[in-house]
Parts: C-alpha cells; sequence; structure tokens
C-alpha cells in the first residue's frame, strides 16, 4: 500500500490528486489501483478536470442536498453535512493502470473532495496486478 498526503485550505475543496497518484504508480506495473481515502468527511471522485465550472456546480448541488446550517441534524460536532456529502461522493475509487499509466478518459482527473477543511488528510493506494 501506498500513502499520499493532502492538505486542504477551504472548507470545501476539489483537489485535483491525478499526479500525485500517478506518481506512486510503479513504472510498468499493469492491473488496477483503488484509491481510498479514511476520513468520514472527505471523499475521491473521477470527473471532468477542463471545465472547471463542473466542479463548481457539484459544490453547489452537494450544499443544496445537505446545507450547513440545517436545524434538524443533530450531530453533536455540527459537521452532518460534510458526512452526508462524502457518503453521496463516496470514500474510494478504483482505476485501471496499463505500463505505469492511469488509464482516464480524455477530459477526466482524479479529485480528492475535502467537505470539512481545512485540514491534513491523506489517502491510501492499494495497487492489484493483472
Amino acid at each position: 500500500m501506498k500513502e499520499i498526503m493532502i492538505k486542504s485550505v477551504k472548507h470545501t475543496q476539489f483537489i485535483d490528486i491525478t499526479k500525485k497518484v500517478q506518481k506512486a504508480i510503479s513504472p510498468g506495473f499493469s492491473g488496477t489501483a483503488t484509491l481510498y481515502t479514511p476520513h468520514t468527511t472527505a471523499a475521491i471522485c473521477v470527473n471532468e478536470g477542463a471545465d472547471p465550472n463542473v466542479l463548481h456546480d457539484l459544490e453547489k448541488l452537494l450544499d443544496k442536498l445537505a446545507p450547513w446550517n440545517e436545524p434538524y441534524f443533530k450531530h453533536a460536532e455540527g459537521n452532518s453535512a460534510a458526512h452526508i456529502k462524502a457518503v453521496l461522493v463516496g470514500n474510494s475509487q478504483q482505476v485501471l493502470v496499463k505500463d505505469g499509466q492511469i488509464q482516464l478518459g480524455t477530459w477526466e482527473r482524479i479529485f480528492f473532495c475535502e467537505f470539512d477543511g481545512p485540514r491534513q488528510r491523506n489517502v491510501w493506494i492499494g495497487l492489484a496486478p493483472e
């Protein structure tokens, strides 16, 4: 297993970690890379990285689905919205790797999704050969 560190600087932030994930993969490796974040208020997604409006729109929709000031949330820490967003997006992704290269679509990037920052976070990478 490999690990990459992420430092978020905003409360909600989509951080492109594609290059960090790529660096963690050995040249010539082929198989799958499972990306997992062990944080209950963060997630990992694969989505478009060319147009920043896509991430903007995703953030706004998630805010609408799980707003921070919802009076019926009962979690004592006050960050229920972050937990809900993390469940909706998911804490893991699996990507294919061929000859040491992550196989993504033309516009795809891998994002760490921070929903309760700023914080120091980590992503674990498990590699399974073909």
